[in-house]
């Protein structure tokens, strides 16, 4: 693996932490669907200022996108976090499928919401 493709899948890797889509990436860097895509599979050079909005809209540190994503995690408020969502995996663990995926379409849905409040 290259090092375009590693910065590429680090990126997709937190975005999907974060549970963001390509689209909201795009929207919250001010960087255009196609070249998220373009980054995260390794096909883009990337440049330092698209870099800097990319980290800036993810919330993490710029180190952070080179560190494991176990590491990211320990870091900062993160820790709470993943407590949070091994209890949210505990809870949904024994769900339906179909009982899922409305808890995350809820989640996503009430997310956006606040984003686009926030703007």
């Amino acid at each position: 693996m290259d090092f375009k493709q590693m910065v590429g899948e680090q990126i997709r890797k937190i975005r999907k932490l974060r549970g963001m889509t390509q689209e909201r990436l795009a929207e919250q860097s001010g960087l255009s669907f196609s070249y998220i895509s373009d980054v995260e599979r390794g096909t883009r050079n990337i440049s330092l200022e698209s870099l800097g909005k990319i980290i800036q809209a993810l919330g993490v540190k710029p180190a952070q996108l080179f560190e494991d994503i176990d590491e990211i995690m320990e870091h900062s408020d993160n820790g709470e976090i993943q407590n949070k969502l091994e209890d949210l995996i505990t809870l949904l663990g024994e769900r339906q499928i179909e009982e899922v995926d409305f808890v995350l379409t809820v989640a996503r849905e009430f997310l956006n919401t606040i984003d686009r409040k926030n703007r």
